[in-house]
């Protein structure tokens, strides 16, 4: 199978959508809702959609592994937001009827200043040598997972940069109806991105762990193809995600040939998220680390090391595992 692509910048819907002036089930204090309509996005078109591969969108926080430091990283997202006097200039612009140019960004100037080991994500365009904001007027990009900075402690948690492992959930590479957490070398994500999730992420979705004793996963974009999906018009997909037990799920990404990502949430079709019997939830899971051949010595805190109490055991679901720390 070809690998899938990553997530580097914000991914259009499949469908085109329309501004209806209610409330938002998706964001607290936005007078608006974003619809997807029956049409199919021109982006989806030209991307080939019908011959895409369907696969789970995640809840979580999206992740990239990469070089840093000349071994393999996890970084973290970061966008670069325009500061206070060039947020107010665009959103100004966005209200004006009169907005069929281009706004016109001062990289260099109108934007917060970035730690200097931040980069910019893959395939973002590029103008006299500066990445060029998004919609949205946001920068995407990375900023590497060190364990001294607090604000990505839990990102910390996942990775271990001496022995260079970070704890995966995927499927069980015998049994496509079987989750599995392992201990995977960071080398073999390398240009990868994934979706960490996790007591703390999101207001966890898929119920990890609890506060006394947390647990946070990566999860590798495209891991959980959708199988049987049906035909690509608005209602079928509607009474998929509201019938199906395999739609209990946040909603579609769409992986093309060219590399391109197409989604489509919930949200889009008037549904609600987070919802309580997900279908990651549905699925039982067994821990295997895969360390014994390796003489690994971890710090008894760490969540590695708490995994390993409990390898080879098998629960019923994600949510059943309770750490004994």
């Amino acid at each position: 199978m070809r690998r899938l692509g990553s997530v580097q910048r914000k991914m259009p819907c499949v469908f085109v959508t329309e501004v209806k002036d209610e409330p938002s089930a998706k964001r607290e204090h936005q007078p608006f809702k974003v619809l997807a309509t029956e049409t199919i996005s021109h982006k989806a078109l030209d991307a080939d959609i019908h011959s895409a591969i369907p696969t789970e969108k995640v809840d979580g926080t999206c992740c990239y592994v990469t070089t840093y430091k000349d071994q393999p990283y996890l970084w973290a997202r970061l966008d670069r937001k325009p500061n206070k006097q060039a947020d107010k200039r665009f959103k100004n612009f966005l209200r004006s009827k009169e907005n069929s140019k281009e706004f016109l960004w001062n990289v260099e100037e109108d934007f917060k200043p970035v730690p200097e080991c931040w980069i910019p994500a893959k395939e973002i365009e590029q103008l006299k040598g500066n990445p060029v904001p998004d919609d949205n007027g946001h920068i995407p990009g990375w900023v590497p997972v060190e364990k001294s900075n607090k604000q990505y402690c839990w990102h910390s948690s996942v990775v271990n940069y001496e022995f260079e492992m970070a704890l995966v959930l995927k499927h069980h590479p015998d049994d496509p109806g079987l989750l599995q957490i392992s201990a995977v070398p960071l080398s073999d994500l390398l240009e990868q991105t994934l979706e960490l999730i996790g007591t703390n992420i999101n207001g966890n979705p898929y119920g990890l762990g609890n506060k006394k004793h947390p647990i946070h996963l990566l999860i590798p974009h495209g891991a959980f193809q959708i199988r049987n999906l049906p035909k690509l018009k608005l209602n079928d997909l509607l009474s998929w995600f509201e019938g199906c037990r395999e739609g209990k799920i946040e909603g579609i990404v769409w992986h093309c040939s060219d590399g391109c990502l197409i989604k489509i949430h919930r949200h889009h079709l008037g549904l609600s998220w987070p919802i309580p019997d997900t279908y990651m939830n549905s699925k039982p899971v067994v821990i295997n680390m895969n360390l014994n051949k390796y003489d690994y010595t971890f710090d008894t805190k760490c969540l590695f090391n708490h995994f390993l109490k409990i390898d080879n055991q098998k629960f019923g679901r994600l949510r059943d595992i309770i750490l004994d720390v």
